[in-house]
């Protein structure tokens, strides 16, 4: 009997909210009754999600930053969500969770150190969270180049999500995995998800209202239909925002849930997921990509770094992105000054730190381990400060920034606020004020709707930093 299958992958994630200074989210009135943003979706989605034992039937990725949040607040949830992946590891092998880089960042518009960086994090987050090497990498907002499947692959990951129109192909048969070659002679297989299926899903909430239905008037006509070998095996991948089953879309938990554990008994179709059919069905198809693309902004990247359709009034993303770019390399600049010459590979010292943030090391211990000599302990202070600086400096880049229209939003002031706690912290390490450098960067950048400034944000947190 010919092999056929689909999935559902949800693409879990929150931003940062957290107050650089305090490490708390502060009281979000839009949230009510609930005190923040992230309380009210886990009560409309992930818990409910997790009661049903929805995270042992889909794929999925949750985004580093919001499990930190969930394993302080509400850790038996996730503890439950962790468990249902382990549940797939032990029976076939391969789990059904896939890691995502680290901050959300767009990583064709990253350096290649700072790619590596949220590659590296996301993966032994994954691993301390999980307990187990992820066989899949989901890219934030699925946006790719060549260079970021090349450090994919040199990091062990065997796979990524992309939406149809990121292969260079049209026609393109999304039964099937294919395997992307890469310089060098390494590959990285590619799920295209069905973009019908999931536009479906994410947009037409009465598609969605009953799971038989969606599974026998739109599921199985589309494996009929998928490819021209009917002995072919299949696999149908709908891919969407995890927030949708249940937050979104009320009551789309509980179709979720028979949808993948129920809906498909006696039907000609199996559940399955990416790392699961990869292992019985390895790719046998090759394919070229188009790089600088994502599945949220058919513009490509522009939505990250400049005026696009899909944002009017977008004039402020163009100096957001240069003064943060600016700020990153004022910052880097006064690590390696101090830290190049202590430390034999400074990079690799940043791509540890993320064991440090864990609790697993001590950073103390991790300085002595990458450095080959006793260092005093002014110097470790010191070095410990600027570390700090780089993940706030890594902060600085989470893609909600520059997502929607208008600058005066919490998510660009959040961006704006974790470089100016980079710069506070380098300014505590080595005694060099960057500010009066930055400001001007940030002054062009202005909201259309309330003309709130990049450089008034940065100094009220300054001023905030100083009080405290």
């Amino acid at each position: 009997m010919t092999s056929k299958a689909f999935c559902v992958h949800g693409h879990f994630y929150q931003p940062p909210r957290e107050d650089p200074l305090t490490g708390e989210i502060p009281l979000e009135p839009g949230a009510a009754p609930y005190s923040n943003w992230n309380e009210r979706i886990y009560d409309h989605c992930y818990r409910p999600n997790a009661e049903l034992g929805v995270f042992q039937q889909i794929s999925f990725n949750i985004g580093p930053t919001l499990i930190e949040w969930m394993d302080q607040y509400q850790k038996v949830t996730l503890e439950s969500v962790i468990r249902q992946d382990h549940h797939n590891f032990e029976k076939y092998g391969v789990g059904n969770a896939m890691a995502q880089a680290y901050h959300h960042t767009i990583l064709p518009l990253a350096s290649r150190l700072d790619k590596e960086t949220q590659v590296k994090w996301g993966i032994a987050d994954f691993e301390f969270r999980y307990g187990h090497k992820p066989a899949g990498m989901w890219l934030p907002e699925t946006a790719v180049d060549i260079e970021t499947l090349e450090i994919l692959a040199e990091n062990g990951i065997s796979f990524t999500v992309l939406a149809p129109w990121q292969a260079q192909i049209s026609n393109l048969d999304t039964s099937q995995p294919y395997r992307v070659p890469l310089p060098g002679g390494s590959s990285v297989v590619v799920f295209f998800y069905h973009q019908e299926l999931s536009n479906q899903v994410s947009f037409d909430p009465g598609a969605t209202v009953n799971a038989d239905r969606f599974l026998t008037e739109m599921i199985l006509p589309k494996l009929t239909f998928a490819t021209r070998r009917l002995d072919q095996p299949q696999f149908l991948l709908i891919a969407s925002d995890g927030e949708l089953y249940g937050h979104h879309q009320p009551f789309r938990d509980k179709f979720l849930a028979f949808l993948t554990d129920g809906a498909a008994d006696s039907k000609p179709i199996q559940v399955s997921f990416p790392a699961l059919w990869l292992r019985d069905h390895p790719a046998r198809q090759s394919i070229a990509i188009r790089e600088n693309t994502s599945w949220s902004c058919h513009h490509g990247i522009l939505r990250w770094m400049g005026i696009c359709p899909c944002t009017p009034h977008a004039e402020w993303k163009i100096p957001l992105r240069t003064a943060l770019d600016q700020v990153a390399e004022v910052v880097d600049e006064q690590y390696l000054r101090v830290v190049g010459p202590l430390i034999p590979d400074p990079w690799q010292l940043r791509h540890q730190y993320i064991h440090v943030r864990h609790g697993e090391i001590s950073t103390p211990d991790l300085i002595q381990s990458l450095a080959g000599k006793r260092l005093d302990e002014d110097t470790i202070a010191r070095i410990s400060i600027l570390l700090e600086a780089q993940y706030e400096r890594q902060r600085m880049f989470t893609s909600c920034g520059w997502y929607f229209d208008d600058f005066d939003r919490i998510e660009p002031r959040n961006n704006v606020a974790y470089a100016a706690q980079a710069v506070r912290l380098t300014y505590q390490a080595t005694g060099v004020d960057l500010t009066p450098r930055v400001l001007p960067w940030l002054s062009p950048i202005k909201s259309w709707r309330s003309g709130l400034r990049a450089d008034v944000v940065y100094s009220h947190f300054l001023d905030r930093a100083r009080k405290n």
